[in-house]
C-alpha cells in the first residue's frame, strides 16, 4: 500500500488458513489487490510441541532461525537484535502467548499484549474493532488522518490464533479467530484507503499460516497426493526460490 516512507503492520493468523471460507470477504479483497506469495516451512521435528512449533515457525518468518537454535543459551550476546540487524528499527509485537513473549524479547522488539492496547482487563475480542485499528495505527504514528513525525515504532507484528485469548472467559473457536482478523483487515483498509496520507504510509501485510499440518491432511492440496497424478495441475506448482539455500537444493521442505 505504501508509496512514502512506510511503516509496517503484520497481521500473522496462526493456524487460521484452514478457517477462511468465501464469507471472509475482506480478507479475499486483500488477497485481490495485494502481492501473494507462499513460504514453505521446514519438516517439524518429531518431538516437537505446540509451544516450540509457533516459536519455530515464527523464527523462520523473521529469518531468525540461528536464534531459535540457540535458544537454550544464556548468552545474549550471540542473539542478534533486530534493531541491530535492521539499522535501528523500532518493532514491537502484540501477543498474548508467553512463551512467543520471551522469544520475541530476545530479538528485541518491545513486547505488548492485547491488554495493554484495550487498556483493561479483557483480550481484543471485548473492545471494538475500529477501537482496535485505532490504536493499532497509533502505534506506527498514523492517527486521526494524520501521519505523525514521531512515532513509537516502525514496526507492529500482531500474532493472534495458537496460544491466544479471544474473549474474558479465555477461550474462542479458531473460526471466530479469523472472522477478527477478516474485520480488523476491513476496518485499516476503509481508515487507509489508497491516495490518502494514511493510505500512502501504511505496508500492510497478511501471514496466514496452517499450523499443524500432517501427510494426511485432505484439505491442504500440496499436501494432498491425488494432485501428483495430474500433470496439468503439477504446472501449477513450481519449484520455488525457498526451496534453495546457499545454491543448494534444502530437502528438509514440507
Amino acid at each position: 500500500m505504501a508509496d512514502q516512507p512506510s511503516r509496517a503492520l503484520v497481521l500473522y493468523g496462526d493456524g487460521l488458513a484452514h478457517f477462511v471460507d468465501p464469507s471472509h470477504t475482506h480478507l479475499h479483497s486483500l488477497a485481490s489487490k495485494a502481492t501473494c506469495g507462499f513460504l514453505s516451512l521446514p519438516n517439524a521435528p518429531s518431538s516437537e510441541n505446540e509451544n516450540e512449533r509457533i516459536i519455530r515457525e515464527f523464527a523462520h518468518l523473521l529469518d531468525a532461525c540461528e536464534t531459535y537454535k540457540i535458544l537454550g543459551s544464556q548468552d545474549t550476546s550471540l542473539v542478534p537484535t533486530l534493531p541491530e540487524r535492521f539499522m535501528g528499527m523500532k518493532a514491537a509485537i502484540i501477543t498474548d502467548d508467553q512463551f512467543l513473549q520471551s522469544f520475541a524479547g530476545r530479538l528485541g522488539f518491545t513486547v505488548l499484549s492485547f491488554n495493554d492496547i484495550n487498556g483493561n482487563d479483557h483480550s481484543h475480542q471485548s473492545s471494538s474493532v475500529d477501537f482496535f485499528t485505532s490504536e493499532l495505527l497509533k502505534l506506527i504514528g498514523l492517527q486521526e488522518g494524520m501521519t505523525m513525525e514521531v512515532t513509537q515504532f516502525d514496526l507492529v507484528f500482531m500474532h493472534i490464533g495458537a496460544g491466544e485469548k479471544m474473549d474474558e472467559h479465555g477461550s474462542c473457536s479458531f473460526a471466530k479467530r479469523t472472522e477478527y482478523i477478516n474485520a480488523l483487515v476491513a476496518s485499516i483498509t476503509q481508515k487507509t484507503q489508497p491516495g490518502s496520507d494514511l493510505g500512502s504510509c501504511l505496508h500492510l501485510s497478511l501471514v496466514m499460516s496452517y499450523g499443524l499440518v500432517t501427510e494426511i491432511d485432505e484439505n491442504l492440496s500440496v499436501c494432498n497426493s491425488k494432485y501428483e497424478r495430474s500433470q496439468d495441475l503439477l504446472l501449477l506448482f513450481p519449484k520455488q526460490s525457498y526451496t534453495m539455500k546457499g545454491e543448494k537444493p534444502r530437502v528438509d521442505v514440507r
